[in-house]
């Protein structure tokens, strides 16, 4: 029987596991507890009343009624099954335990006699079976049609109670789910165990929190009671409902995402084979999997956690080794070393789950919550005179009278809280750490079987003649490039190569040249659902550490003991690899080289004998293999198996033997040369790698006598050969930790084997046998092309005369005889012409050029399929029309010059299009239409080709990370609003602007100082979950209700389910941007490596949408590489409504293509700020008006030509593409299955074509006030007092927006006065303005003052005589991001990163948490009490004042760029004294009052942070004081 085509296909290419592609999710939790107190049903209430005050932290499906999830867990309320229990049973309910259970609606007697046969087996009885009273009336539709059949088991056990019961019942519930996934395959995923447990139960659905107990009858029930209860609300960016997937699961609940869970999930299969060896011996193969590649992330770290918790451990000490701190140099635990060496000793034993996360959890006897070490999660407690102890995302969640109050907190970065439920305690996170690091003499164990490599000098000859070096060079595939740029460039500047302007070359699977096999991986990185890190200034929390050896049982550490060797580094030289051997460790070596005649065994068998022969070595005891290509001659009926494959192909092979645990690889060879090369191999299970290769050729280069005359002219530093090897290897380690910090990860550890990739171009066979688990969407290469590929390469290496230079393909750097770049000269060239003339002959020419290339991108291999007649032309809409789809990327001010910024506006202002500021802000000058008089154009008289009515407005202006410029004016002048989350050619990375391209009119535009580097963080720091996103574009829909808002992504595999996330997150348009956008800089791997085509990303986005019913709720625009209107038509077949145009739209205005965009010397005056450079731009407005307006025209014939009157008729119509069979150089197999799939028969109908709202918010009913409105009208002043709760988000931005309107940032004169009583919820006061003035009496939540402007925010704690307001936390995270002016003032603590790019606002709080003043341009910032770590990282513009009571400053400072002094100056110590008196004017503060009354003394416990920019002004320099020098 033939397979099916779409079976067929289906096979032939690998989508990826579920965790990649549909499960993600993030959310509200938190916990209340009681202690010294009978259980009570007044927790229930709370705890569901928390929840609803945390609906906005999740999200509803596309039936907006649909929760995506919220759940309970609670002590068993024994009490309320008393009614289907018989009274004598209820008096004793030790030896009882109950099963909380979704059934299918079929066959659940014949589910119920496994479950009856099962627990009879293990010597359990029914007591009875219970229908759980639920309210199906109150689900939304998709939520009804996958409601299970609800029921509770109440079982007993005759002899088990306690730990022994609960151990009991967690291996009944795993012999039932084998069972029933044995018997019942096709209702295995529809039943569901929540819970079964003797003290906790879980009642979860896919319900909004309101609904949870309008639901669940039981919880509404007074008889149900109990000491606490862990409470969850989801936000799920997979939309269809899985009541299984809500939370909390049956030991935690988890906000946040495990980024490495496919590594995660690797090694604990490789481990299961050590629960033999444990006290689980009896019931292996019952526990077997522990984990499950088809569960959720949170699912699978639940089934760790309990693994553990049933082995012995607490809940605190799982989680403490499977989500640990920081614990190197931290300053908390450096009086407790104990914790330090649990830590170290775990390490190596057990890889973290790396990823932003706050777990609460428990296991019915404790109950507590722990955050991840970057705390990238919200946690504020509350503790109660009455015992009472609440933790949750916000504050603010139950009332409770502020009188009662005996502590307010927050979980910083890696820290734990726990309630002893049983003892009726309180601990904190030092006393927990000290506990169980205190069990075990992890110091003693560690000094006894810890050995650490020895660090050694390069090598220092080069025992290789010119001619065996080329021939390996040759062999092993290197380029003249990456000798040259890469190689050199690193042994030069320990750095990687920067580039700019993209990746415009074909895919490696399209291209005709040899690529090496790293480069058909692409690296996946963070976007919206969780953020990525930055290396450089939070490089404390990261780690090149790595372990060799075997990894013994984690479970029961009274067993064998082992030797391992830790390694500092995962890249070892030559020396170090030798060494390895000396540390009593058994080595091994296997060669992967194989015979290229594979006549007597395939390829297939002879890379299946070197998986084999690492077996034996296994077997025989080796620690450590050394995968190796290196030999002494090189041979030409042999061939290396390309590192890569064999390292993936022996990793997966020992595990599936469940031997991978047993033993470390090493890789020795020679195809190893740049960052993207190391991570691949580490990402694939090596522990270390020796690029013995790349070595040599530094050690040559260093030898040759140009470099030699270099260093003795000084045109280059003058190293030592050791030195430039080292410097090759500090580049790496640095690329390294940029690559892991993209994806949000922080230890390298984490993200061994964690296959942090997805392929484009390998075959099913080649990722079954080496990368199982990662996607590969378009199928391709079969494992004999790839090798016959590597041998036709590696044989250039024997040709009878070797080139003395190594071919110069043109990878990156344009060749006419090289690799094909499409924006080549020749395109260039044309299209200046084309456009100048306004030529349609020369349009034509250049169409055909685009048209005749060789297949570069996805697209060029697809064709339309015309299955209608033809119309006339007439018929077609417009060009008109066409062209109001059409905007231009996101280029600042500031990376382009004035001249070519302004110009690419007042061409899409002119067609009706849309131009893009940037995220470099923007004139005011320019909001308003340019004014003309006799043809001059006041302001404007630098830009060329202005006719009246020109506009130079960006209609798009864009919210970065840097939050450059964004201020109320700019916002509210916005015709559309774009979250730039990330960026085309350097995805999950930032980037920076530097100091020579700051001139002053830059700085001003950005509030910083002229000629500083400017940094764009990777993360948002206001975007670390898809709740967070949520918030931002509520504050920007708060600020402009008029204006869209659009959240920009880049295309990488699981993308449609993040986009389903931004689309229920409100945003108005998702923009999918290509792997091949242009960027001004970018480290050249991230150009070449990261990201994927715009085709996959916009197809999957667009059917995820349609699937899941949310496709009318955006607008999807695409760009990436678009140049005709062929371009056009085949994106609107793929789903697209808009397009955006960068580097063409450039090269357009006047751009060569120089490519050095970075160095600010473009010769053409594009992208610089030299004056005189900027004197030689061209360009004008009209020549991108009739580019686009050819584009058009093109776009109208195909229409016609296709028989559809509009681009509307046709957007992700995809019936109307069919492949175009093209033969290609390396392969037959490629698949456009994930395009071509799912095909839409019929054109969407409902678009979305309107402005998402806030619905009716506080600002709304305080601008409905007639004393406001008087006020802001008039110019008066107003007082005003209101209530405010948690669930009053972003107050006083509409306010905002309604006088700057009116009035711009700093021209009202009016007064309002709006004093606030009570918890303020996230982003209070984001972006207000001079006159307003907002007094809150109470407690905010994160991200206070963001984007403020002017105007001042007060916070002052509601008076409690139990605590001094000084110690405890009033406000939460991010506070102050992005500010541009105005005071705020809060009584009390604030958590991390406070004043975090602050450019002009001044500020005093009473403490902070971890990375305060970060990126920090301007203004001013007192701290009066204790600071977290990580002080002023990346600080270049203004001042802030620590007072360092306990002498511990210093060592918190990132003293990268900023110096730490003293108070010297006169001026400095009258800075500081005005603003802590108006800070104690203004709160009242006990402790401004005592630090005034006793200044002299407070005034030497003072530090100054001053970075360069102001080390020259009087209040940080004597030199330019009017006074003596301050003596203390």
């Amino acid at each position: 029987m033939q397979i099916s085509k779409y079976f067929t296909n289906k096979l032939s290419q690998y989508p990826g596991y579920p965790y990649i592609i549909r499960e993600r999710d993030a959310c509200g939790v938190g916990f209340i507890a009681q202690i010294n107190s009978l259980p009570s049903h007044m927790l229930i209430s709370k705890a569901i009343n928390a929840l609803t005050c945390m609906e906005h932290r999740g999200a509803c499906g596309s039936d907006r009624v649909s929760g995506d999830g919220s759940g309970i867990m609670t002590q068993i309320p024994w009490k309320l099954f008393m009614n289907c229990m018989s009274p004598n049973i209820i008096k004793n309910v030790e030896g009882i335990g109950v099963a909380m259970v979704f059934f299918p609606h079929s066959n659940i007697e014949s589910l119920k006699k496994i479950c009856e046969w099962v627990l009879e087996e293990e010597g359990l009885s029914v007591l009875v079976w219970r229908n759980v009273p639920v309210n199906q009336f109150v689900l939304g539709t998709q939520a009804k049609v996958n409601q299970p059949n609800i029921q509770q088991c109440f079982v007993r056990s005759k002899d088990c109670v306690g730990d022994d019961l609960e151990k009991k019942l967690y291996i009944i519930r795993k012999k039932i789910e084998k069972s029933v996934s044995q018997t019942l395959l096709n209702l295995n995923k529809q039943f569901y165990i929540c819970s079964f447990s003797s003290r906790t139960i879980v009642y979860k659905g896919m319900v909004r929190s309101e609904v949870l107990g309008q639901y669940y009858l039981d919880l509404y029930n007074t008889q149900y009671e109990s000491h606490f209860v862990l409470y969850h609300r989801r936000f799920s960016t997979n939309t269809m409902p899985k009541w299984a997937l809500a939370q909390p699961m049956r030991f935690i609940a988890h906000n946040g995402e495990i980024n490495t869970l496919l590594g995660n999930l690797n090694w604990m299969k490789s481990k299961e084979d050590l629960l033999i060896y444990d006290n689980w011996h009896k019931y292996y193969k019952v526990l077997k999997p522990i984990v499950n590649i088809e569960n959720s992330d949170s699912a699978n770290l639940d089934s760790i956690v309990e693994l553990f918790v049933q082995s012995g451990k607490s809940p605190q000490e799982a989680l403490m080794i499977l989500i640990p701190e920081v614990y190197q140099n931290k300053p908390s635990l450096r009086s407790m070393p104990s914790v330090v060496h649990f830590y170290e000793y775990y390490s190596n034993l057990q890889e973290p789950w790396d990823g932003p996360a706050l777990v609460t959890f428990s296991d019915g006897k404790i109950v507590g919550a722990t955050l991840d070490r970057n705390g990238l999660r919200p946690a504020r407690y509350i503790i109660s005179k009455q015992g009472l102890i609440s933790l949750s995302s916000e504050i603010g969640v139950f009332d409770i009278d502020s009188n009662n109050i005996l502590e307010k907190g927050r979980l910083g970065p890696g820290q734990m809280l726990c309630v002893d439920i049983i003892n009726n305690k309180i601990l904190d996170d030092l006393v927990i750490k000290q506990s169980v690091s205190d069990k075990f003499p992890y110091r003693q164990w560690i000094k006894s079987y810890q050995k650490v490599l020895v660090s050694q000098d390069p090598c220092d000859d080069l025992n290789i003649s010119n001619l065996e070096l080329n021939r390996l060079h040759n062999a092993f595939g290197y380029t003249y490039e990456d000798l040259e740029l890469v190689i050199e460039h690193m042994a030069v500047s320990s750095k990687e190569p920067t580039f700019c302007m993209g990746d415009d070359i074909p895919l490696a699977i399209l291209s005709e040249k040899h690529h090496v096999l790293y480069d058909y991986f692409r690296q996946r990185f963070a976007q919206v659902t969780n953020p990525a890190i930055d290396p450089l200034r939070e490089r404390l929390v990261m780690s090149l550490t790595m372990y060799l050896g075997p990894k013994h049982s984690f479970l029961n550490l009274d067993s064998q003991k082992f030797h391992y060797l830790r390694l500092d580094s995962p890249v070892l030289n030559e020396k170090e690899l030798l060494d390895l051997s000396n540390y009593g460790l058994k080595v091994s070596t296997v060669s992967f080289f194989i015979n290229q005649d594979n006549t007597g065994h395939s390829f297939y068998s002879q890379i299946s004998g070197i998986c084999e022969k690492c077996v034996d070595c296994v077997n025989k005891g080796a620690a450590i293999i050394i995968l190796t290509d290196r030999v002494n001659h090189l041979s030409l009926h042999k061939v290396f198996v390309p590192p890569l494959l064999i390292v993936g192909a022996v990793h997966h092979y020992l595990i599936s033997r469940q031997l991978r645990h047993k033993v470390s690889l090493v890789v020795e060879t020679a195809q190893c040369w740049n960052t993207h090369h190391f991570a691949c191999l580490i990402g694939y299970g090596a522990s270390a790698v020796c690029p013995y290769g790349s070595l040599l050729s530094v050690r040559n280069w260093w030898n040759n006598p140009r470099t030699q005359k270099f260093m003795d002219e000084g045109r280059l530093l003058k190293t030592s050969i050791q030195q430039s090897q080292q410097n090759y290897i500090n580049g790496i380690k640095q690329g390294l930790l940029k690559i892991l910090s993209k994806m949000g990860i922080s230890l390298l550890s984490s993200y061994h084997g964690a296959q942090i990739f997805e392929i484009l171009g390998l075959g099913t066979e080649l990722v079954d046998i080496a990368f199982i688990g990662t996607t590969s969407c378009l199928n391709g290469m079969t494992l004999d092309e790839l090798i016959l590929q590597t041998i036709q390469s590696y044989n250039k290496a024997f040709m009878p005369v070797l080139p003395k230079k190594l071919t110069n393909l043109g990878y990156i750097q344009y060749r006419p005889t090289g690799e094909y770049h499409v924006n080549n000269p020749v395109i260039s060239k044309l299209l200046h012409k084309t456009v100048r003339y306004k030529d349609p002959v020369l349009y034509s020419e250049y169409k055909l050029l685009l048209d005749s290339r060789p297949p570069t991108s996805i697209r060029d291999l697809l064709i339309f399929s015309r299955q209608k007649p033809s119309i006339p032309l007439y018929e077609v809409e417009s060009v008109e029309a066409i062209l109001e789809r059409f905007c231009t990327g996101g280029m600042s001010l500031g990376a382009l010059s004035r001249e070519a910024h302004e110009t690419l506006a007042v061409a899409m202002n002119r067609i009706g299009g849309k131009s893009n500021s940037g995220e470099g802000g923007e004139d005011p000058i320019r909001f308003e239409p340019i004014q003309s008089t006799n043809n001059e154009f006041k302001n404007f008289s630098h830009l060329r080709g202005l006719i009246a009515d020109d506009s130079t407005s960006s209609a798009i202006k864009q919210i970065a990370s840097g939050r450059f410029g964004v201020t109320p004016e700019y916002l509210i002048n916005a015709k559309q609003l774009e979250i730039k989350i990330a960026q085309g050619a350097k995805p999950g990375e930032g980037g920076q602007l530097p100091g020579k391209k700051v001139s002053s009119y830059i700085a001003k535009l950005r509030n910083c100082k002229p000629g500083v580097t400017l940094i764009s963080p990777p993360p948002h720091h206001d975007i670390y979950s898809i709740e967070d996103l949520a918030q931002l574009i509520f504050d920007l829909h708060q600020i402009n209700p008029q204006a869209p808002v659009s959240v920009k992504l880049v295309a990488e595999t699981g993308i449609g389910t993040i986009a389903a996330g931004v689309a229920k997150a409100n945003a108005d348009i998702i923009q999918i941007s290509g792997y091949d956008g242009g960027t001004g800089a970018s480290p050249l791997s991230s150009i070449k490596h990261a990201g994927s085509p715009w085709e996959l990303g916009l197809t999957e986005v667009h059917q995820a949408l349609v699937q899941n019913g949310l496709r009318d709720r955006v607008v999807l625009r695409v760009d990436g590489g678009l140049k005709t209107g062929k371009d056009i038509v085949l994106a609107s077949l793929m789903g697209a409504e808009e397009f955006g145009f960068g580097t063409i739209a450039m090269i357009a205005t006047g751009c060569v293509m120089a490519r050095i965009c970075h160095t600010n010397n473009c010769p053409v005056g594009v992208a610089t700020q030299k004056a005189d450079l900027r004197k030689r731009y061209i360009g004008i407005p009209s020549d991108l008006v009739n580019f686009f307006v050819f584009i058009a025209e093109e776009v109208r014939n195909i229409l016609a030509d296709l028989g559809y009157r509009s681009l509307q008729n046709i957007i992700g119509l995809s019936t109307l593409l069919k492949y175009k069979h093209k033969n290609l150089y390396k392969t037959k197999n490629l698949n456009l299955y994930s395009i071509l799939s799912h095909s839409q028969k019929l054109p969407i109908t409902d678009f979305h074509n309107s402005v998402h709202n806030n619905g009716l918010v506080l600002d709304d009913n305080l601008l409905k006030d007639k004393n406001i409105l008087s006020a802001i009208k008039n110019e008066l002043n107003v007082i005003k007092n209101i209530k405010i709760y948690n669930i009053d988000r972003t107050v006083g931005a509409r306010i905002s927006g309604s006088i700057v309107k009116k009035y711009g940032n700093y021209g009202f004169n009016g007064n309002l006065q709006l004093n606030f009583i009570g918890c303020a919820g996230q982003s209070f006061g984001a972006f207000i303005c001079k006159g307003m003035h907002l007094h809150l009496t109470g407690d905010a939540n994160d991200y206070v003052g963001k984007g403020m402007n002017g105007g001042e925010i007060i916070i002052c704690p509601i008076e409690n005589s139990n605590f001094n307001p000084s110690e405890q936390v009033i406000l939460g995270n991010t506070c102050l991001y992005g500010a541009t002016g105005g005071y705020l003032f809060a009584y009390g603590k604030a958590g991390e990163r406070f004043g975090i790019r602050n450019s002009a606002a001044q500020a005093v709080v009473e403490g902070v948490g971890d990375h305060p003043c970060e990126y920090m341009t301007g203004g001013l910032i007192v701290v009066l009490g204790v600071s977290g770590c990580n002080i002023a990282a990346g600080m270049t513009g203004g001042i802030s004042y620590f007072l360092d009571e306990n002498d511990t400053l210093v060592s918190k400072v990132n003293h990268e760029i900023v110096k730490v002094q003293r108070i010297i100056t006169k001026e400095g110590e009258e800075h500081l004294k005005n603003i802590i008196e108006l800070y104690e004017i203004k709160t009242k503060s006990s402790k401004a009052k005592k630090i005034l009354d006793n200044w002299d003394y407070y005034l030497s416990l003072f530090w100054q942070i001053v970075p360069p920019s102001e080390s020259s002004t009087p209040l940080t320099n004597m030199k330019f004081s009017s006074f003596n020098l301050i003596s203390y």
